[in-house]
């Protein structure tokens, strides 16, 4: 029988015959948020999680637990929305990254999902120069943004992205569009993206006025679960592809 991939299915001894075999660990990162009238609250965490598991059956990695608690402030005028702090966000990073180091894992891949954590998981690694750690998100990589463009072009968006959206649906559940079935009233400004990347959206009550139903110029209704199962296996090749870089 193979040896699971993911660090909760495992026995310690298990484990350690992994880090003697010099195997190292990927991290995924995502958020409890929510992600449209069609979009699962977990959608972030979902697709880090599943993603980082196709990945490390590819390169011969192990997946630690996904952080789904993480800093998503804006949102919180959306029931579900659960939002930590910043600094306890990068507390517990730091935390989980220090246990796994010590443990011997090499490298630590963090693969994200969240553009709010980006900052935060900087500087936890600006403060661990010494350790092999990588930080990518899903969606850093040509052949997925290829598929992306391709299936969505501009109604691709910022937030409820059909892309994220085609992936829970070929993963966990296919949602109906419903309340999503139309397109947003204008596709976003280059500007606006540029402006509001990582996530730099305003206060919980501002942010629902002026996006009610929590799309960000994302058409979610245009996710299929067939461009989901696309989608996760080119970003599982390409981080799997990354992570043997940082090995």
């Amino acid at each position: 029988m193979a040896r699971p991939v993911r660090l909760d299915h495992m026995t310690w001894p298990e484990v350690e015959e992994h880090l003697a075999d010099g195997g190292g660990i990927i991290l995924p990162i995502g958020s409890t948020e929510q992600h449209g009238p069609m979009g699962l609250i977990g959608t972030d965490a979902q697709c880090a999680t599943v993603i980082a598991e196709r990945a490390a059956r590819l390169c011969g990695a192990i997946v630690a637990p996904t952080l789904a608690l993480t800093p998503a402030p804006f949102n919180m005028s959306f029931p579900g929305t659960i939002s930590i702090s910043e600094a306890t966000f990068a507390a517990l990073a730091s935390e989980v990254v220090d246990g796994l180091a010590y443990h011997g894992f090499r490298p630590i891949y963090i693969l994200n999902a969240h553009g709010a954590n980006l900052a935060p998981l900087r500087e936890v690694m600006a403060a661990r120069a010494a350790l092999p750690i990588r930080l990518r998100s899903w969606w850093d990589f040509e052949p997925v943004n290829t598929l992306r463009q391709s299936y969505y072009g501009d109604w691709e968006g910022m937030h409820a992205t059909p892309s994220e959206v085609a992936i829970t649906k070929a993963a966990i559940r296919d949602v109906p569009a419903t309340g999503a079935a139309t397109a947003p009233p204008e596709r976003l400004s280059r500007k606006y993206i540029r402006d509001h990347g990582g996530d730099r959206h305003g206060p919980p009550d501002q942010h629902r006025r002026d996006f009610p139903d929590g799309r960000v110029g994302s058409h979610s209704a245009l996710a299929r679960a067939e461009h989901g199962v696309l989608l996760i296996e080119a970003a599982a090749a390409a981080v799997a592809a990354d992570y043997r870089l940082a090995t």
